[in-house]
């Protein structure tokens, strides 16, 4: 019997702009050994800095629609005139070992995911406290101008339209209680019967005479 046999699982984080996303993900990497952020890949040029495989894979326009038309892509998408999507064979190698991946993908790359995975992914969608606070959030950043903020803020409400496609809906008032009920999730997830192919056989042996 190996208890650590499990099949792993693709954990979606999704959340508008401003909702927290980023640092939930920060704080569940840090806490969460078993758990990898998901390196996409991308026709854009690699700035200072970036490494190949470690932030993205760079590929060039031929080779990133090559690995689309041979089903190398578990989902894509156009962002800003550049290509952006997830290589396939990172992250069934992952499954099939036991880890679990990360994703920083919006409500279409989920659907995409659930559709190119189905069984192996949990969704989880934090909303803001309200759209003031939301607001308020972006304007904190110092960042933006105000035209980028009223962009956002419209872009935000077309993210939570989508709630209803996510397993699992936090409102991320508190930060550190956010992060311990998507580790819960995790934990639940990983149990689950269908992930722990080492089960039927350990039954077997209980309740063999």
């Amino acid at each position: 019997m190996n208890r650590m046999s499990r099949r792993g699982l693709c954990l979606v984080l999704s959340a508008p702009s401003g909702a927290g996303k980023s640092s939930v993900s920060r704080a569940l990497l840090e806490r969460e050994p078993e758990l990898r952020l998901s390196v996409s890949a991308t026709t854009r040029a690699p700035r200072p800095g970036e490494q190949e495989g470690v932030h993205y894979f760079f590929r060039s326009v031929a080779e990133f629609e090559a690995m689309e038309a041979s089903g190398g892509m578990l989902e894509s998408a156009h962002v800003f005139g550049r290509r952006y999507g997830t290589p396939r064979a990172p992250v069934d190698e992952a499954l099939a070992a036991g880890r679990d991946v990360l994703f920083d993908i919006d409500w279409q790359g989920h659907r995409l995911l659930r559709q190119a995975l189905p069984g192996d992914v949990v969704g989880v969608f934090l909303l803001p406290p309200s759209l003031e606070e939301l607001e308020r959030r972006l304007h904190g950043r110092g960042q933006d101008p105000a035209e980028e903020i009223a962009r956002r803020m419209r872009a935000a409400r077309d993210e939570i339209s989508h709630w209803a496609d996510f397993d699992h809906v936090l409102v991320n008032s508190d930060f550190h209680e956010t992060v311990a009920e998507v580790r819960a999730i995790i934990h639940a997830a990983r149990s689950a019967r269908a992930r722990q192919p080492w089960l039927p056989g350990f039954i077997d042996g209980l309740l063999r005479p």
